[in-house]
């Protein structure tokens, strides 16, 4: 009875796995009409369209480090409801805070070596900064799917363990427009072992990072600038 049990319970692993497919693509990231070296950065997600994608679990705790006036990694996928930890690893203070989309909120002033903790349950991007240091910048992305990649430099990325069936294609780069981004989203069929997709180009745009105020909505207070000794 045990030996039958666990033929079983292989053969229904077995046909569960072979449901799933790896779904492959490439994104072409373009500036005044001509195709950028790099296009890291891109994110790309699918939702089936009948039916809810299972909660991607959220129990994993993130971290967004700050060190040399910079955040590390500039680019954070979670899902949503996840924990995000901001250490401070600079011998100075920091004013971590995201005021546009996303989920919003305000640190305050913290010292090196303290941190603080954020839970992100707004789907979506949000954009992070400091409030003394104006190029320092962010961006968390906020996944309620469980099917979604980032690209490298090359443009390309690999969606593992996805069902086979139909579902919108989205994506997301941080210096495109809202509405191209809308515009780009698109129906595609996944089917078992694999399904390469075709191309999307995105064309870019300025970011929000550049130019953007302080946590007041105003213009940074320009630094004093010392002398080389």
């Amino acid at each position: 009875m045990k030996c039958w049990l666990l033929l079983w319970l292989l053969l229904v692993g077995c046909c569960s796995w072979a449901e799933n497919a790896t779904v492959t693509g490439n994104v072409i990231v373009q500036r005044n009409g001509k195709p950028l070296r790099n296009a890291a950065g891109a994110v790309v997600w699918l939702t089936p369209t009948k039916g809810e994608a299972p909660r991607p679990p959220a129990d994993k705790v993130f971290r967004l480090v700050q060190k040399n006036k910079r955040f590390d990694p500039h680019l954070l996928v979670v899902p949503v409801g996840s924990a995000v930890l901001f250490p401070n690893e600079d011998p100075f203070f920091h004013n971590v805070f995201s005021v546009y989309e996303g989920t919003r909120f305000d640190l305050g002033l913290y010292e090196s070596g303290s941190s603080r903790e954020v839970r992100f349950s707004r789907p979506g991007a949000s954009y992070i900064f400091c409030n003394i240091h104006p190029e320092m910048a962010a961006v968390i992305m906020v996944m309620t799917t469980p099917y979604y990649a980032t690209t490298g430099a090359t443009g390309d990325y690999t969606i593992e363990g996805v069902p086979a069936g139909e579902y919108e294609l989205s994506v997301w780069y941080e210096s495109a427009m809202p509405d191209e981004l809308k515009r780009l989203v698109r129906r595609i069929t996944v089917t078992v072992p694999s399904a390469r997709l075709d191309p999307v180009t995105i064309p870019a745009a300025p970011s929000l990072a550049v130019n953007h105020k302080n946590k007041y909505g105003q213009d940074y207070e320009k630094q004093p600038q010392y002398p080389v000794q």
